[in-house]
C-alpha cells in the first residue's frame, strides 16, 4: 500500500473527475425533482462551490460514498491546475431528502497559486537524498503537487528517498517536501510506521488462533480473517517462512519457543480484523475481505517493530529475548491503515495528533474487544513491552502528561510538539467520553483548569462516535482548534457524529461537548435548549407504493433536555390523492412512537415526495422528514410533458418513475428528448438512473442551432428498470435560455436480473500459491438461496494439493473442495452450497490455493448460480 503525503512517519514511539465552477447559485429544491445519494452531492457541489473553496482550475474525484438514514456523505479528492492537492479533501453532506447540509473541508480559500517551479527537480531530489539518514537504495523522481495541508497552498515538491535506516535493518521510504518555489525543506515522513522498545514476556498468554490444515501438516494461515498469514524471518530481514505444526498446538508461551511470538502476532492480527468488522462493520484493515500479514523475528536484536501499509513486522528485542507482539502495538500499528484509507489526517501538529489519537483508541479498544486472559483491556499504551525499562507504559489516556511530554490539556502550543505528545487531549478527551473523569477502574482523570465534571457514556458509543467522526466528517487538516475554519475540528466532527448515531442534543452529543471542553477544546457549537425539547426520527425514512397503496413508518420521539411533553404529529407536503393517518395521534416525547401509515390513491401522481412530520409539544416544535416514492403505472415506458424551465447557468431536471417492469432496462433502450433552447451549444443533457448513475446524451454540441429533438439509444442493462429516472440538463453558458417540453424513456421491456454469472478467463495457478477469479453479481434482489450452486473446472494435474474456497462479498468463506482426490487429475464438478444468508449483489470470489509443491494448473471457468 503506497502512499503519497498521507499519514507520514507513524511511530508508536518517539522516534474521475469532476469539474465544477466557482459560481453559486440556489439551494436545491425539494419535493420531486430533487436529487438524493450522488446526484444531490454533485448538485449540491456545483450550487454552493465557495463552501468547498472551489477555484477556477479545481477538479474533482470522488472517492468514497457514505449512505445511510442520516444522508449521503460523498468524499472528494482534489486537483488544481492538474496538479494533486494534499490537504484539498472535502466532504459533502445531502439529507435522506436530498437537501443539502453543509461541507468538512479544509482548504481556507479558494486556490490561488501559480503551478509553475522555480526550483528543478533535480534540485529537489538533491535535498532531498541529503535529508536521508542511512543508506540510500533509490532516489524517486520528485512529483510537482500543492501542499495545502496548512489550509493555504504552496506549490512542493515530493520525493521519496528509500534504503536502510542507520541501523542497518530498518526499511525507510522517506517522503521529502521541498517548496518548489523558494527550495526550502518544509518537511518529512517515514512510509514505515515503526515501534522502538524492549519486551520483558510474551503477552497474549493461552488464546485460540485460526490455522489452515494441508494434509497432515498445519500452517498458521488464517482462512477465517482473509488468508492472513504469520511467518518466521528467523532473524534475517528478506526470507520468511510460514509457520507449520504437526499437532495444531502453537508455542509455549516462552519466547525458548519461535512459535510463541507468532500466536501473540496472528492472534493481534485476528483480533484487530474482527474487531473493525465486528465493532465498526469495514472488513478488515484494508476494507476489502483481505488478512494481513505478520512478520516475527525480524533482524538480529531488532527492538522494533513497523507497519509499512501492507504487512506489520516485529522484532525481538535486546538480545532477541523481548518480541514486541503486544495486543495494543498490534491493533495500533494497523489502525494507522484504516486512518489512511478513511480521512488520510496529515501526520504533523494537531492533525497528527488527531492520527496518533486514533490509533492509541482502536489500539486499546482492540485490547478491550479481544478479551485476552493475559492482557485484559485498560486504557494505557505500550504497557506489555516496558518501552521505558521501569515497567511503565508509553502513555497513559487517561492522564496523558504522566508521560512527562503528552498534552493533557489543549493549548496554543500543543500544534508545534511532536505528534505523539499532541495525541494527548484526543486521548484524554476519548477516555472522558467514555468512563468519565474523577477516579475510575483505569486511572484518575483530571478535568482541565475550572471545566465540570463529565460522565460518561461507556466505550460502546464513544468508540462508535469516533469512528463515524472518522469515517465520514474528518478530512485530512482536521485540528482541535482551527481558527481559520472553525468548522474543520475534531470537535465539531464528533458533535456530528453524535447527531447522526443518537440525536441532536441527546445526552451521547452533551456528552462529547462536555468531554472537549475537559480537555480545554472550545467550539462555535450552538448550546442546546435550556428548557424542555425533543427530537423526531423516522424509520424507515423512506418508502415506494403503487398508487391505491399504503406505506408505513414508525415515528420516536426522544427527549433531549428537560422533562417530558405530550407531541401531537401531523403531517404536510402530501401528493395529491394521498392521505397520513398516525396511531396514534399524540404520543410521549420521552421515546414515545407512533405508525405513520400514507395511503395513496388510484391517481396520485408518481414521484418522490418530502413529507415533513411535525411534532407539536408544549415547549417546543419539532420535525423529520419521510421521503415517499409513488411509483408510475406498470410498464417499462413513461413521458413527462410536464414544462421545466431551463435558465442561464442552472442544471434543472425532469423525472419519469417506471414501475412493473421486471428485471433490468435492456441494452437498446431509448430515450426521446424534446429541448427548447435558441442555442444548444450550452446544454449537458444526462439521463440519471435511480442509482444516480448517469449517462452523457449531450455534451454542448450543435453550436447556435436551436431545440434538441432526438431519440438516444442507451444501453442501460446494468440499471434496474423500477425506480425514478431523471433528465438532467445543465446550462453551461450565459444569454441563452430554454425549456425541457417533453421526454420519454422506454427501457425496451427490461431484463431478468443476472442471478447467476460465469467468468471464463484462465486463471494460472501457480506452486504454493492462492489465486482468485471473480464473478460481479448486481440487479437480483435479497438473499442467494440454500441451494446455491457453484460449477467449477480446473485444470491440475494433482488435485489433492488443491483448497477451494467460495469467498462472498462480506469475505465470508465456504470451502468446496479440501485437498482431497490425492493423484487425480483435474476438478470438474457442481457444488450444491447453502448461501441463504449472504446478499445476492457484489463480488463473489472462487479462491484456489496450491498447497503442495510440483504440481501446477489452471482455473478454466467457472459459473456460480445463486
Amino acid at each position: 500500500m503506497k502512499r503519497t503525503l498521507a499519514t507520514g512517519s507513524v511511530a508508536l514511539l518517539v522516534g474521475a473527475m469532476l469539474s465544477v465552477s466557482a459560481t453559486s447559485g440556489s439551494a436545491a429544491p425539494s419535493g420531486p425533482s430533487s436529487p438524493t445519494g450522488v446526484a444531490a452531492a454533485e448538485r449540491a457541489l456545483a450550487e454552493h462551490p465557495a463552501d468547498v473553496r472551489a477555484a477556477g482550475g479545481d477538479a474533482y474525484r470522488i472517492d468514497r460514498t457514505i449512505s445511510d438514514s442520516s444522508g449521503t456523505h460523498v468524499r472528494y479528492a482534489r486537483t488544481f491546475q492538474g496538479l494533486r492537492v494534499y490537504g484539498g479533501d472535502f466532504v459533502v453532506h445531502t439529507g435522506a431528502n436530498g437537501v443539502y447540509k453543509g461541507s468538512s473541508v479544509g482548504l481556507e480559500a479558494p486556490l490561488t497559486l501559480s503551478t509553475t517551479p522555480k526550483v528543478t527537480a533535480a534540485k529537489a531530489a538533491q535535498a532531498a537524498r541529503s535529508r536521508f539518514a542511512g543508506t540510500v537504495a533509490t532516489v524517486g523522481s520528485p512529483e510537482l503537487f500543492v501542499d495545502a495541508s496548512s489550509g493555504k497552498g504552496k506549490l512542493a515538491w515530493e520525493t521519496v528517498v528509500s534504503g536502510m535506516g542507520p541501523d542497518k535493518q530498518t526499511p525507510s521510504e522517506l517522503h521529502v517536501i521541498t517548496d518548489a518555489v523558494t527550495g526550502a525543506y518544509l518537511g518529512s515522513f517515514d512510509e514505515i510506521m515503526m515501534v522502538n522498545g524492549t519486551g520483558n514476556s510474551i503477552y497474549s498468554g493461552a488464546v485460540t488462533v485460526d490455522t489452515t490444515l494441508s494434509g497432515s501438516t498445519y500452517s498458521m494461515i488464517d482462512p477465517s480473517h482473509g488468508n492472513g498469514r504469520t511467518c518466521d524471518m528467523n532473524n534475517g530481514s528478506s526470507t520468511c517462512t510460514t509457520f507449520t505444526d504437526a499437532d495444531n498446538v502453537w508455542g509455549d508461551g516462552t519466547n525458548a519457543n519461535r512459535q510463541s511470538a507468532g500466536v501473540d502476532a496472528h492472534f493481534g492480527a485476528a483480533a484487530t480484523f474482527d474487531y473493525f468488522k465486528n465493532v465498526h462493520g469495514r472488513n478488515g484493515i484494508f476494507g476489502n475481505g483481505q488478512g494481513v500479514p505478520s512478520r516475527v523475528h525480524y533482524g538480529n536484536a531488532y527492538v522494533n517493530a513497523f507497519w509499512d501499509g501492507a504487512q506489520m513486522t516485529y522484532g525481538d528485542g535486546s538480545g532477541n529475548s523481548r518480541p514486541l507482539v503486544s495486543l495494543d502495538v498490534a491493533g495500533h500499528e494497523m489502525s494507522h491503515g484504516v486512518t489512511e484509507a478513511l480521512a488520510g489526517l496529515v501526520y504533523s501538529g494537531e492533525s497528527g495528533g488527531l492520527n496518533e489519537a486514533t490509533s492509541d483508541i482502536f489500539g486499546n479498544m482492540v485490547e478491550f474487544y479481544a478479551n485476552a486472559p493475559s492482557d485484559p483491556g485498560d486504557y494505557q499504551v505500550g504497557e506489555k513491552i516496558n518501552i521505558n525499562g521501569n515497567g511503565t507504559p508509553l502513555r497513559y489516556m487517561y492522564n496523558p502528561s504522566l508521560d512527562g511530554a503528552s498534552h493533557s490539556c489543549w493549548s496554543t502550543s500543543t500544534n508545534s510538539v511532536d505528534v505523539h505528545y499532541s495525541s494527548g487531549p484526543g486521548n484524554h478527551f476519548f477516555f472522558n467520553l467514555a468512563e468519565g473523569t474523577g477516579a475510575t477502574a483505569y486511572g484518575t482523570s483530571t478535568p482541565c483548569g475550572s471545566a465540570p465534571a463529565v460522565v460518561g457514556i461507556g466505550r460502546t458509543k464513544a468508540e462508535k462516535i469516533w469512528y463515524r467522526a472518522l469515517d465520514v466528517y474528518f478530512t485530512s487538516s482536521t485540528r482541535y482548534v482551527n481558527t481559520s475554519t472553525p468548522a474543520n475540528t475534531s470537535r465539531a466532527y464528533t458533535l456530528s457524529a453524535a447527531t447522526d448515531l443518537y440525536g441532536l442534543c441527546s445526552l451521547e452529543y452533551k456528552t462529547v461537548q462536555a468531554a472537549w471542553t475537559s480537555v480545554n477544546v472550545a467550539g462555535n457549537d450552538a448550546a442546546c435548549p435550556a428548557g424542555n425539547d425533543f427530537s423526531l426520527a423516522a424509520a424507515p425514512g423512506s418508502g415506494s407504493v403503487n398508487p391505491g397503496s399504503s406505506v408505513s413508518s414508525t415515528i420516536t420521539a426522544t427527549l433531549t433536555n428537560g422533562s417530558a411533553q405530550t407531541v401531537n404529529l401531523t403531517a404536510s407536503g402530501l401528493p395529491s390523492g394521498a392521505t397520513a393517518s398516525f396511531s396514534p395521534s399524540s404520543i410521549n416525547s420521552a421515546g414515545g412512537t407512533s405508525t405513520l401509515t400514507i395511503a395513496t390513491g388510484s391517481t396520485t401522481p408518481p414521484g418522490t415526495y418530502a413529507v415533513t412530520i411535525t411534532g407539536t409539544g408544549t415547549g417546543s416544535t419539532r420535525t423529520t422528514t419521510f421521503n415517499l416514492t409513488v411509483n408510475g403505472p406498470p410498464g417499462c415506458s413513461g413521458t413527462n410533458s410536464t414544462d421545466v424551465a431551463v435558465p442561464d447557468n442552472t442544471t434543472v431536471e425532469s423525472s419519469i418513475t417506471i414501475s412493473g417492469c421486471a428485471g433490468n432496462a435492456g441494452s437498446a433502450s431509448t430515450v426521446a428528448v424534446n429541448i427548447l433552447h435558441t442555442y444548444i451549444g450550452d446544454l449537458i443533457v444526462n439521463l440519471v438512473a435511480p442509482d444516480g448513475s448517469a449517462y452523457l446524451l449531450h455534451n454542448r454540441t450543435g453550436g447556435s442551432a436551436d431545440n434538441i429533438n432526438q431519440t438516444y439509444t442507451v444501453n442501460l442493462s446494468g440499471e434496474a428498470a423500477n425506480g425514478t429516472w431523471k433528465l438532467r440538463v445543465q446550462d453551461a453558458a450565459s444569454a441563452d435560455t430554454g425549456t425541457i417540453d417533453t421526454w420519454t424513456l422506454n427501457l425496451v421491456g427490461g431484463t431478468p436480473p443476472p442471478c447467476s454469472g460465469t467468468n471464463g478467463t484462465d486463471v494460472s495457478i501457480p506452486d504454493n500459491t492462492t489465486v482468485n477469479s471473480p464473478i460481479t453479481i448486481a440487479g437480483c434482489s435479497g438473499n442467494a438461496s440454500a441451494t446455491s450452486t457453484v460449477a467449477v473446472a480446473i485444470v491440475h494435474t494433482y488435485i489433492g494439493d488443491l483448497i477451494v474456497t467460495l469467498v462472498a462479498p462480506d469475505g465470508s468463506t465456504y470451502v468446496l473442495h479440501n485437498r482431497s482426490g490425492g493423484s487425480a487429475d483435474n476438478i470438474n464438478q457442481t457444488y450444491t452450497v447453502n448461501l441463504s444468508t449472504e446478499v445476492k449483489n457484489g463480488t463473489w470470489n472462487l479462491r484456489v490455493q496450491d498447497a503442495a509443491s510440483a504440481d501446477t494448473g489452471y482455473i478454466n471457468t467457472w459459473t456460480l448460480t445463486l
